[in-house]
């Protein structure tokens, strides 16, 4: 679904694209060639070539018939200038043809309904707007197709009428655009070209037009070219009336080509499949116009949230660095012993390497391992190393948040950390992360994970996503007092703040997230202690690493839902829910789930519009990231080479996590339920890896 609705996005901004002929717009024009392969009877024949049918192989042309005046424009219809052309013609009582492009059609059905209304004809001039001789016979099937739906979606009318883009009397026709015209008659279209061209689009003034389209020879008929669009029409319309009255005092009558002809109306009916597939191209197609400007806004939004995001990181990072530096920032120093607990569900691969990072701890400890109903022999291992300060406690499968709430009714020590069965802890981890609690105003500290098994590319991927996209925001977050989670693979509470909010809670998926926000609505202070480094395994393959961020993303969401209520609270709970919530929502939900716009954009300008700029600004924002990456590697003492990886990481992480941001919010408003996913580990991360 997220997928799909990616797809449908993209579709209606290439419609919108195709509507103001920006989509495969060639404005390439040809230079005329020889006409070796081009019959005299044709250069040398009237305007109105007939290769139908039999007569593909030999083409006929036809004369306007003397005393006989076609009006014909092009390019059109506009809205400032066709419907003062047809109030021109409507006063004279005049009929002409309008050749229009499927763009213009598009975006203008109401002009296109008038013309029909008024008995005028019309005909096929291409939906963009290209020279054919450059184009493939796909190409301009599609071009003349693609016309044909926008004239039966606005009006319910075909036409067997083409002019092609760019032509002026028929003994202009060489050997590069006759196949064309020959192409074109087998689809069954009569080619239209002119007898005088007034160059009205280049605005010589009212008297050099008015004197172009007179006839050659007096009496003689013609096929007159004018314009409808493609700029300033006032000298057009001023000479359409002079060219007109004078005509008709000539005794000339004004007429349509058909018409002309003997023939019947080019302009024909249609019913049926053709009708409703053009009603729907073009209902798509004013739906993306008007959608457009909607999506741009958007865009916008993500880059005022995103460029909002870098510079309260870059204001913040630097103070929440600073005081970091300071021994005594907290106040006299925490030694007093603390409880680990390490909830544990299956973790045989991984539990023996978190304990004995532990049993390394310089700080004193005492840790409890709740064994959650594992099957694997988790239990067995944890007895077989008979480890003195490790407690272990089985019970039957709850989930992580009834573990946890056992081992804190087990605690023996007011200060609680609490741990992944899956993480290690470097030996100072534990002293680093209770500092904080000097402060007695502080409820919680949020460690530092980090990830251990970063050799492979999803693991440097996910490497550089925690240190600029956790951690850096963790110490904006501390600097406003606003932190929303505390990382369950490294973080600590003060056993009254855990219970004043009610225990671990398993109304979300993200335990995590609910308890810090629940402890700061009851106002403690939360901080975050970069120092206090843990190292996790993080998910080794593409499968893994979904299972486990829709979990967080759809729990994260179910955290914000359950904690909404803050928005109108008073006291510390008002502070977060009109402070912290906001911008949890902002960073951490809005902009990454409009963030697919830009790679849809930049997907769109690639292919359609002008792919140099495109990608240049593509490649500005990417050096941008690679700066603020950079700065946040440096704040927490990282060598920057996995950054090398950051422009793959752009093209291809980042749209995974917006696929799965969006599944978790569509999973949401449906009022899907998501059950906890166990990931396989390898207990690859085995010992506490010195940063």
């Amino acid at each position: 679904m997220p997928l799909s609705l990616l797809a449908c996005l993209l579709a209606l901004i290439v419609l919108r694209g195709l509507a103001t002929n920006e989509v495969f717009h060639d404005d390439r024009i040809a230079i005329s060639v020889d006409k070796t392969t081009v019959p005299d009877n044709l250069l040398k024949g009237g305007p109105v070539i007939d290769a139908r049918g039999a007569k593909n192989a030999h083409p006929v042309s036809y004369h306007i018939p003397d005393r006989t005046v076609v009006l014909s424009f092009d390019d059109g219809p506009s809205p400032e200038w066709t419907p003062k052309i047809l109030e021109l013609l409507a006063a004279h009582d005049v009929r002409a043809d309008f050749f229009v492009t499927g763009a213009m059609t598009t975006r203008h059905p109401e002009l296109i309904r008038k013309i029909v209304a008024g008995g005028h004809e019309l005909g096929v001039h291409t939906f963009t707007h290209p020279d054919l001789v450059y184009q493939s016979h796909a190409r301009i099937s599609w071009e003349l197709a693609q016309t044909q739906l926008a004239l039966a979606g606005v009006a319910g009318v075909h036409s067997a009428l083409f002019r092609p883009p760019y032509s002026s009397d028929a003994s202009a026709l060489d050997d590069w655009n006759y196949p064309v015209i020959k192409y074109v008659g087998a689809r069954g279209y009569l080619t239209a070209f002119i007898d005088r061209d007034t160059d009205d689009w280049k605005r010589p003034g009212v008297d050099a037009i008015v004197k172009a389209a007179m006839p050659s020879k007096p009496g003689a008929g013609e096929l007159m070219l004018l314009h409808d669009a493609g700029g300033d029409r006032t000298q057009t319309i001023a000479a359409l009336e002079q060219i007109i009255v004078k005509l008709k005092g000539e005794g000339y009558r004004f007429t349509t080509i058909s018409d002309a002809l003997g023939a019947s109306n080019a302009t024909v009916p249609v019913h049926g499949f053709q009708l409703w597939a053009g009603k729907g191209f073009i209902a798509a197609s004013q739906a993306a116009v008007l959608t457009l400007p909607v999506l741009v806004g958007l865009l916008a939004l993500v880059g005022l949230l995103n460029f909002g995001r870098f510079a309260l990181m870059l204001v913040l990072a630097p103070i929440h660095a600073r005081r970091s530096k300071k021994l005594d920032a907290w106040g006299p120093p925490v030694t007093e012993p603390v409880t680990v607990l390490v909830p544990a569900y299956n973790e045989r691969e991984c539990i023996a390497n978190t304990l004995i990072s532990l049993a390394a701890s310089d700080h004193p400890i005492e840790v409890i391992v709740i064994d959650d109903g594992s099957t694997d022999g988790t239990a067995d291992i944890v007895e077989e190393m008979d480890l003195p300060f490790v407690r272990l406690i089985r019970q039957a499968n709850g989930g992580k948040s009834t573990a946890l709430n056992t081992g804190i009714a087990a605690a023996s020590h007011d200060i609680i950390v609490m741990m992944d069965g899956d993480t290690v802890f470097e030996s100072s981890t534990v002293r680093e992360l209770v500092q904080p609690f000097g402060d007695p105003a502080i409820g919680a500290v949020a460690g530092n994970a980090k990830v251990g098994n970063r050799e492979s590319l999803i693991g440097a991927w996910q490497h550089i996503e925690y240190v600029l996209g956790h951690n850096l925001d963790r110490r904006m977050y501390d600097m406003l007092n606003v932190i929303p989670t505390i990382p369950g693979a490294v973080g600590a509470f003060r056993k009254e703040a855990v219970r004043q909010a009610g225990g671990m809670s398993d109304d979300t998926l993200a335990e995590d997230t609910d308890i810090t926000i629940a402890v700061l609505r009851d106002g403690w202070r939360i901080v975050y202690a970069e120092r206090a480094r843990a190292w996790t395994e993080a998910p080794a393959s593409l499968q893994q690493l979904w299972s486990q961020r829709y979990r967080w993303s759809y729990g994260s969401m179910q955290a914000m839902w359950k904690h909404r209520s803050a928005v109108t609270a008073r006291g510390p709970a008002g502070r977060f829910g009109r402070v912290g919530l906001p911008l949890v929502v902002l960073f951490g939900v809005v902009a990454p789930l409009l963030a697919p716009l830009v790679d849809i954009f930049l997907l769109y300008g690639v292919l359609f519009a002008d792919a140099t700029v495109t990608l240049t600004s593509w490649g500005a924002f990417i050096l941008l990231q690679g700066a603020l990456s950079w700065y946040a590697f440096r704040l927490d003492h990282e060598k920057p080479w996995h950054l090398i990886s950051l422009p793959i990481q752009q093209v291809v992480y980042r749209q995974l996590m917006y696929i799965v941001l969006l599944q978790s919010a569509i999973t949401a408003m449906t009022g899907g339920r998501l059950r906890w996913q166990k990931l396989r580990r390898t207990g690859e991360v085995a010992a506490p890896v010195e940063a």
